[in-house]
């Protein structure tokens, strides 16, 4: 088992920060579903 190569050390952030981007904008989604939800049931 020898040291990581170069592309060790530029997938893995490269796929943290995919996770992350995907992460923020699911939940900004979930949120803003959640929000309006919210609104709908309290004009009613």
């Amino acid at each position: 088992m020898g040291f990581p190569g170069p592309e060790h050390f530029l997938f893995i952030p490269g796929v943290l920060l995919i996770g992350m981007v995907l992460g923020y904008v699911m939940g900004s989604r979930a949120a803003r579903e959640a929000g309006d939800r919210k609104r709908r049931r309290a004009r009613e």
